[in-house]
This record gives structure tokens, sequence and C-alpha cells, in this order.
């Protein structure tokens, strides 16, 4: 006899605002005359996610001290799913409005018109006539705001699933719109096409390992609820193929985040993406996918504590060393800046596996911070183009550009200090938490190799600063395309996020706190 599923409507109606938004997007698509599709669906994506987040809000004060679980058990809605889904939902807030940026660009050669950084025209040969005439037109791709929202429903799923099939379809669900946006780039469209190729291919074969070892640990346990599996793990003497199940599912787990070595994908994918994509996939997909790692790490995995800690220690080493070391070489702005976001992944890496309450905490409060800078940064980089227009991600070419454009290399400037860890930055303060709750955790040697790979990276981002102030300018140094009065507020709210969370902190880590208590064993 198989059970009515109870649909608990409030609990989930954050999840339900933004799928609810993508359809309306969708049939916007459909049925409205392309003059005013713009405006409708920036208006439509801004107040969806804003209504999910007071939803997100609303549910958070009225459900259980110990959370719920809703849809028979596959949705859990406690304090760590409610506060990762606000999470993402602000990055979607600042991503929607920076890939909503319109504007006029008139260089030497040609104008560019309706959203700035993406092609008129997907389905047209890049560079062909008919791109031109859409471009000249000032065509807009609007079914991007559907596909975000899509993606952004998916990212809410993946966080807050407490079964092991919720989180597949969640994760497909956050990534085949992904795939399809960072292939929309304007400038440099081959690279692009290719990123999304590289993306979708590998993002494939990394869900077939996660769905095979979903499949491993229903043979093993008999359940695919995550706390059952669990109780089931707690009772078995032969472990085994529980253990090449969750290997698989890491995999899965370990590629959305970005961690060595499945980190391949990254660097390709963040320079050829469209520069908004990049930016809001570097913050919301990894604040989604720690969500789930975490999840199946403090809820599942707890009889197998000294099987997976090991592992996760050796990973987490390598992505540190490699994510650091091999950003020190790059000469492209958003490939180091890719680098630098799988160093992170290490960081972040050292608070899960500190497998007590500091550390979950700790890893919440990182994901918050990284996610504000990582989307100012992306913000930023978005706007320095060369004389024809195109973006200029080639760091021999940013000589002398903070003294053309000083507000703009101070707020970049900014944000990689944060990215290094300095104080009175957001960064000092969430490398500082998780490194103390690794270190309580047990994990001291671990911290070490953070602390000394944290001061490797720093040299990175302070050459890009020294670039930019103190070496003088050629003919060859991009300008920087003034932003909408949107854009301008966002990249404000990501520099002063930035800097209150390192200077008055207290407040953030206090929820991170109290979200923290649900997941422990």
């Amino acid at each position: 006899m198989i059970n009515k599923p109870s649909v608990e409507y409030f609990l989930l109606s954050p999840m339900f605002i933004v799928f609810a938004v993508a359809i309306l997007g969708v049939l916007a698509e459909a049925f409205l005359p392309r003059r005013v599709r713009y405006g409708a669906q920036v208006a439509l994506t801004l107040s969806g996610f804003a209504a999910a987040f007071a939803a997100v809000i609303l549910v958070a004060k009225s459900v259980p001290a110990a959370g719920q679980a809703t849809v028979l058990g596959a949705i859990a809605v406690d304090r760590p799913a409610l506060f990762l889904q606000g999470t993402v939902l602000l990055v979607a807030v600042l991503g929607t409005i920076f890939i909503a940026e319109r504007r006029h660009v008139i260089t030497k050669a040609k104008v560019f018109a309706g959203l700035d950084s993406f092609t008129p025209q997907a389905s047209a040969t890049p560079d062909s006539d008919t791109e031109l005439e859409a471009e000249r037109a000032g065509v807009a791709q609007t079914e991007l705001f559907p596909l975000l929202t899509l993606s952004v429903g998916g990212m809410m799923v993946f966080a807050a699933s407490n079964d092991l099939l919720t989180m597949f379809v969640a994760l497909e669900v956050l990534s085949l719109p992904l795939y399809l946006m960072c292939g929309l780039a304007r400038h440099r469209r081959l690279l692009s096409q290719e990123a999304a190729l590289k993306y979708f291919l590998l993002g494939a074969f990394s869900s077939a390992f996660f769905l095979y070892g979903v499949a491993l640990l229903y043979g093993a346990t008999g359940t695919l609820t995550l706390h059952l599996i669990r109780d089931s793990l707690a009772a078995q003497n032969d472990r085994s193929m529980a253990l090449v199940g969750v290997a698989l599912l890491a995999v899965g787990l370990l590629f959305k985040v970005g961690a060595v070595p499945f980190h391949s994908w990254i660097p390709d994918v963040y320079q050829g993406a469209p520069t908004p994509i990049t930016g809001f996939m570097a913050a919301a997909t990894k604040v989604a996918a720690f969500g789930a790692l975490l999840r199946v790490v403090y809820v599942a995995l707890p009889p197998l504590h000294a099987d997976w800690r090991p592992v996760l220690w050796g990973i987490s080493i390598l992505t540190m060393v490699v994510g650091t070391i091999t950003a020190v070489n790059q000469t492209d702005v958003k490939r180091m800046l890719a680098y630098s976001s799988v160093a992170h992944v290490g960081f972040i890496l050292t608070g899960v596996i500190a497998d007590n309450s500091a550390g979950l905490s700790s890893t919440m409060f990182y994901l918050v911070a990284y996610s504000f800078s990582t989307v100012g940064a992306f913000a930023i980089v978005g706007l320095i183009r060369n004389a024809d227009g195109v973006e200029d991600a080639s760091l021999a070419n940013w000589a002398g550009l903070g003294q053309r454009s000083p507000i703009v290399g101070v707020m970049l400037s900014m944000f990689l200090l944060a990215f290094a860890g300095i104080p009175l930055t957001s960064g000092f303060i969430s490398k500082f938490s998780v490194f103390k709750a690794a270190a309580e955790g047990g994990a001291v040697p671990l911290v070490i190799i953070g602390v000394v790979s944290s001061a490797v990276a720093a040299y990175f981002y302070v050459r890009v600063i020294v670039l930019m102030f103190f070496t003088e300018g050629t003919d060859d140094t991009p300008h920087v395309v003034a932003p909408g009065v949107l854009s301008k507020a966002a990249i404000a709210v990501c520099a002063l996020v930035t800097v209150v969370l390192g200077i008055l902190p207290q407040p953030v880590l206090d929820l991170a706190d109290r979200a923290a208590i649900l997941l422990q064993h």
C-alpha cells in the first residue's frame, strides 16, 4: 500500500514560490511581446526571489525547534536548510541584477545593446550575419531569467534534501540551466560554447557516479532517507558495499563544490562563461553543494566517521595546495579567481572535517561571506573592457587600471584582500572560524597547511593590486564601463557586507551557531 504524501505547503513555500516564478517566466517568454519581455522578466525574477526570501524568514519563525521533514521525509525544513536557502536567494538577487545589466556600449567597432554580457542569438553561428543582425536589433536573451530561477529552485531543494533520490533530482535541476547559461557569452563565443560543453560532459559523468553511489547505498541499507541510512549503517558489521557507495556519492558532491581532483572543469568554465554567470555560479552553487555535503556527512555518515574523515583530510590538503600553487601562475584574472575558488573549497572543507558544531556553523558563515565577495569581484571584472568593448581579463593589460579608475580599483582590491584573509575583512573572520573549529576537532596539521596556503595565496591577490595602482598604464590598459544604478547598488552591498562581516561579524556568527545545532549527531 502506498502512503499518500502529505505536502506542507507553508513549510515548502520558499521553493514553491521560486518554481512558480520560473514557470511564469517560461509563459512570459511564450506569450509576451519581445519589447516588454525584458522588464517583465527582471521584475518577475527579482520580486519572486524577494518573496521567497520573506517566506524563508516566516518559515524560520514558525518551524519547530527540531525542524520538520516534509513530503514523506524527502525534504528537511530545519534551520541549516533555511539558512543556506536564504543565502542562495540573496546571491540570486545580486546575480539577477548583474545578469540584467543593460546598456549601450559604443566602441570603435560596433554598438553593443541588450543584455550586455550575453549573445543576442544563442542558436546563431558566432560572428555570423544572423548574430550581427540580432545584435544591431538589440535582441536580448531574456530566457536567461527563467533558467536562472529554475537553477535557484534546484539549489534550494539540493541543500534541504533529506533523501538521496530527491538530492539527485535537485542536482540535475540546478545543473542543467547552468550548462545552457555558460554557453551564452557575447564575447569569445567559441570559448563560451567550449566551456558549456566541458561543463555538461563532466557534469554528466559526475551525476552518473552520484546515481550509482545512491544505488549501492540503497542496496547496502535498504533506504534512501539520510537518518535511516545512519541507523542501518550503525547496525551493520560488513559495510564494504556502503563504503563504495559513499565514495561514488562523494564524487558527485565534490565535483559540484570543485574540490581536487574533481576541479578540472572550473578554470575553463569560469573563464568561458559570461562573467555574471561565473559570479553567480561560483557563489550560489558552492552554497547549495556544501549544504548537501554537510547534510550527508553529519546526518547519514556518523557510523563511517573513521572512514570518510581521513579521505576528506587528503582532499582538503590537495585542494588548498593545488588551488593556491596553480593560481600563482595564471595570467588571466578569471582563471586566477577560478583557482582561488578551488583553494577556498579546501579552506571550507576544514570546517566540514572538524565534525563538530563549531565546524558546521563556521562553514555556513564562510559560505555567506565568500558568496558576497565573489559575486562583487566578478561583477567588477565584467566591467573592464578593451577598446573594442570586449571584456579584458588579461592581467598583463591591467597595469595602471587603479590609477585610471580609482573607485573600481579600490572595490576590487577590497574583495581580493578579503579572499586573502586580511584582518577587518570577512575573509579573515571566515578563515579564523574554520581553522579554529578544525583545531578543536583535532585537525591541527590541516590548520597549519591551511594557514601556509593562505599566506602563499596572498601573493597573487596583492600582485593584482600592485599592478593596478603602482604600475604605469599603457595604451593597452582597459577602460571601465559604467554600470547601471542597480548594479552600482549591488556592488556597494557586496563591498559593505565584506567590510561589516570583518568588523561586526557576531550577529551572523550567532545566526549560524543557532542554525548549526540541528545537524549535530
